[in-house]
């Protein structure tokens, strides 16, 4: 017999160092296999998450085809123009009927969080009239439908990942408690460290859950042709970041509550509490307080004022407007007087001047977004579901500096525009095709914009209470193994 040990022995042979360190993990991963609730919830948000990256995707390619479609009609309106340029259309005419489209191609990444592309317009088409109202009469939506929003990798990381973790890991402790195994695994070596364990692997594989969509939709979107160049690596890898700290921060708060000693219903009815006040109702009263705190008025509102001015202009004096308009515009003032009847410098003088008029309301107006922008970005510093939601929009250039970009990039052609043309107003210089060929181009906001704080104390949130996880975890001496009758699982 001793003979056959030692030859059983010499069989099985030393086991690696790698295999008794995956092999608690790997009996880990068995236990939570038999779970047919846990397996079906790991399931369940990788779909919901391939779900929502592949509509962001038919998004992205819902916008690209609509703006290659407007860029296509642009150059048959433009021929139709330059026709009608050639047989004798002067400059006026031709600024007042021509119509530019500009463009916010989606970048990336925005097939993850399509932020403020879902409500503003991505294509907008202007002239080289008054820019104010042409910039805030874009597209209109319904609000109520605006309300729903849409399924994209955003919504389903800082609402939905939260209460599958929950799901996951609300009965850590509490079930053992209740199947009467407790007190064994406590007595252990390291028995403590199990939970850290068990915790490690569920968050891991929501992770996981989270992840692989994420990259599978990015090498999806550049082998379907939605882009050319696809989400750098230093963009993914944000993203990848931003949600291992969020699904962390809600692992690591988690075990906090399954260590408190609870029932099972009790933990749950606390995780679930911890998730309405941290992505609903504490969100909610932050943005109401930075509305109340920081009043801006309606781009509406802008675009009716900037129209009273223009139109209040037909019953004013034609040189009073002038010369207003001389006093900011002086390398104008030698031009011809005014012919007794119609003249487009005229017209175009009191056009500028209505965007003049109501440049303090603009400049107080853009203020007034950015300051809420600034607020919400660092009310992210005690919301992690805020900070993850900002950092993702920055990476996905879909947020509201995003935006702004792109009505700088439409100034910037506005006033390319204007000047181009203004020559040929104001001295009455022959416009023809070539001048009519050479008028600007738009072209789109440039990209990469620094990232807000945002992303880093989102990056920091979920670290910082896993250590908080972890120190509770070493310090627990008592996980109710009996404890008083209120405390017993029924």
């Amino acid at each position: 017999m001793k003979g056959a040990m030692q030859t059983t022995t010499k069989g099985v042979g030393p086991q690696p160092r790698w295999h008794a360190a995956w092999a608690p993990w790997s009996h880990e991963l068995r236990l939570l296999r038999r779970s047919h609730l846990a397996v079906a919830a790991l399931v369940l948000l990788a779909l919901l998450t391939a779900l929502a990256v592949a509509s962001g995707l038919c998004e992205v390619q819902r916008q690209q085809a609509s703006i290659a479609r407007v860029l296509q009609l642009q150059q048959g309106e433009l021929a139709e123009q330059a026709a009608l340029v050639a047989a004798g259309r002067d400059a006026g005419a031709s600024a007042y009927y021509t119509f530019h489209s500009t463009y916010d191609p989606p970048a990336p990444a925005s097939f993850l969080a399509l932020g403020l592309r879902d409500a503003s317009p991505h294509v907008l088409r202007v002239r080289a009239l008054a820019l104010q109202a042409q910039l805030h009469e874009g597209e209109t939506h319904n609000p109520e439908l605006a309300l729903l929003g849409r399924l994209d990798y955003a919504f389903v990381l800082v609402y939905l990942a939260p209460l599958f973790l929950i799901a996951l890991m609300y009965d850590l402790v509490s079930a053992e408690r209740a199947a009467g195994r407790l007190g064994s695994l406590l007595a252990l070596p390291g028995g403590q460290r199990l939970w850290l364990r068990r915790a490690a692997l569920r968050a891991g594989l929501v992770f996981g859950a989270l992840a692989l969509p994420v990259l599978a939709g990015a090498w999806a979107g550049g082998a379907a042709g939605v882009w050319a160049d696809g989400p750098s690596a230093g963009v993914l890898g944000l993203v990848l970041g931003v949600t291992a700290a969020y699904v962390l921060f809600w692992a690591a708060l988690a075990l906090v509550v399954a260590g408190r000693g609870w029932p099972s219903a009790t933990n749950a009815v606390a995780l679930v509490g911890c998730w309405a006040v941290l992505t609903l109702v504490l969100p909610t009263l932050v943005q109401l307080g930075i509305v109340r705190a920081v009043p801006a008025h309606q781009g509406a509102e802008l675009m009716l004022a900037q129209r009273e001015a223009v139109h209040g202009a037909w019953d004013r004096p034609r040189e009073a407007t002038l010369e207003r308009f001389f006093q900011t515009h002086p390398e104008w003032r030698d031009t011809a007087p005014l012919p007794t009847g119609f003249h487009w410098k005229w017209y175009y003088a009191f056009q500028q001047l209505g965007d003049e008029s109501v440049a303090t309301q603009a400049a107080a107006y853009r203020q007034a977004l950015l300051q809420r922008q600034r607020t919400t970005v660092w009310a992210g510093a005690l919301l992690p579901g805020v900070a993850v939601q900002t950092a993702l929009h920055r990476a996905a250039e879909t947020d509201l500096i995003a935006q702004l970009a792109y009505q700088d990039a439409i100034a910037r052609f506005h006033e390319r525009l204007r000047r181009q043309l203004y020559p040929q107003l104001f001295h009455d210089r022959p416009f023809g095709v070539a001048g009519f060929e050479a008028l600007p181009r738009f072209e789109p906001a440039p990209r990469g914009q620094a990232l807000p704080a945002a992303a880093l104390l989102a990056l920091t949130l979920g670290p910082g209470l896993a250590a908080v996880a972890l120190g509770a975890v070493r310090g627990w001496r008592r996980v109710w193994v009996g404890g008083p009758a209120w405390a017993q699982d029924r």
